[in-house]
């Protein structure tokens, strides 16, 4: 099994330690171990993925600033051929329906409820590789 890869996307380096600390190395044992890959800017994460480097899942902070990530969902699903599924963490339940307007597949509500996160990535990490099959 291919190591997968998780981009993160957030300026906030605590909202990043606190993602990392709650995915750990593997999801669970059904799916391959995990390399996560932070970005502190959204041009960075352009930057990454112009550069067509794989990822696997996208976590993006719709909290972040100056550019949250809820427009950056919304651009890499209107502009990344076959793009992977993207998890938002929104700033509290009730802004859910913006990620639905950004095409994210999934959200989470600060505070990060790790086990929370970790059961929602491992839910689209493998809907997506059970799509690609």
């Amino acid at each position: 099994m291919a190591e997968l890869i998780i981009a993160l996307y957030s300026d906030d380096s605590s909202v990043r330690s606190s993602v990392k600390a709650a995915l750990g190395k593997q999801l669970d044992a059904t799916l391959a171990i995990h390399e996560i890959k932070e970005f502190a800017t959204a041009d960075a994460l352009r930057l990454y993925v112009d550069s067509k480097k794989r990822v696997d899942l996208f976590i993006l902070d719709g909290e972040a600033v100056p550019e949250g990530g809820m427009g950056v969902a919304r651009q890499l699903k209107d502009e990344v051929f076959n793009c992977p599924p993207v998890l938002l963490i929104t700033g509290r339940v009730q802004d859910n329906w913006l990620a639905a307007w950004s095409k994210a597949e999934a959200t989470t509500s600060h505070p990060i409820d790790p086990f929370n996160l970790a059961a929602k990535c491992a839910a689209l990490l493998k809907a997506d590789s059970a799509l690609a099959k």
